[in-house]
């Protein structure tokens, strides 16, 4: 009897310390970079080492706040949130996911498709039912979001109302907190606003348009502090920098313990360890200069 108990217990333990199975991961979809060195790689940026993607879902799972960056245009990074999703389910039960893409005023809305998959009345078109905003594509977010109405845990907004930017604009409100607010913090980003503008934007116009771009941090940091845990955010990757933006203003609302940043970044791209804790090297777009049409 004490044999077979023992036999029993090795095999529990066995189990219990088997990696789960994951889900296979998706084919590239964008055309570019498939020879590239880089492509597919995942990267500890702390240490260096590279990382199957069984560990990098193995360390981020158990983190109680995961952002993970994105190029809004490139289909893989879709592709591997709605995975990444899947595994980390697939480890522990989730508690949130939080979108850039939704604001709080699609909030209702959302809640209201949630309760009819439940019913398993899912409305014929999601898009209109959740009043999704046109300037972020369907075709690369609808994946995404269908799976998540359809679980357990609450999909949640995480951006700014168009009427609060506007109100930004008209008046800069005064932002709290050492970490987002230090000189060179801010410069970086007055820089990029430049750049991701064509470097056409006033001046003049700079501070509100900074402003605006801290604020949208805030909000995000905010929601992810008050979001169930474990609370996974889906946001441009420019917003889940650790050296400048969404995780410094989780420092000043004093909730930066134990979060983990991943940056999915297409292949060649530059990822530092200031920037994020993990990186994972996609396919990549064609390159294409949106300035161009402006500057003419």
């Amino acid at each position: 009897m004490r044999v077979i108990l023992l036999g029993l217990l090795g095999l529990l333990a066995a189990c219990q310390s088997a990696p789960v199975e994951l889900p296979l991961l998706p084919a590239w979809q964008a055309p570019e970079a498939r020879e590239h060195a880089d492509l597919g790689v995942i990267m500890d940026l702390r240490s260096g080492a590279q990382l199957t993607p069984q560990q990098l879902v193995e360390q981020l799972a158990v983190a109680p706040r995961v952002l993970v960056g994105e190029q809004h245009d490139n289909p893989d990074h879709h592709a591997l949130q709605l995975w990444l999703l899947r595994a980390l389910a697939a480890q522990r039960p989730q508690g949130s996911l939080l979108l850039e893409m939704l604001t709080p005023s699609q909030q209702p809305a959302v809640e209201q498709v949630r309760e009819a998959y439940a019913d398993g009345q899912a409305p014929a078109d999601i898009y209109q039912a959740l009043n999704w905003q046109a300037g972020w594509d369907w075709g690369l977010y609808g994946a995404v979001v269908d799976y998540a109405l359809q679980q357990p845990w609450p999909l949640l907004s995480a951006n700014l109302e168009r009427s609060e930017i506007m109100q930004i604009y008209a008046q800069k409100p005064a932002l709290s907190g050492a970490a987002s607010n230090t000189a060179a913090v801010q410069q970086a980003l007055l820089e990029q606003i430049r750049q991701s503008h064509c470097g056409l934007l006033p001046e003049s116009q700079l501070p509100a348009m900074l402003a605006v771009q801290q604020q949208r941090d805030r909000r995000m940091a905010e929601r992810l502090r008050d979001a169930p845990q474990p609370a996974l955010l889906f946001a441009g990757a420019f917003h889940v920098r650790r050296d400048l933006s969404v995780p410094l203003h989780l420092q000043d609302l004093g909730a930066a313990e134990s979060m983990q940043v991943l940056v999915l970044a297409e292949a060649g791209s530059e990822v530092t360890s200031a920037q994020g804790d993990f990186v994972w090297f996609t396919a990549a777009q064609p390159q294409e200069d949106h300035c161009a049409a402006l500057r003419q």
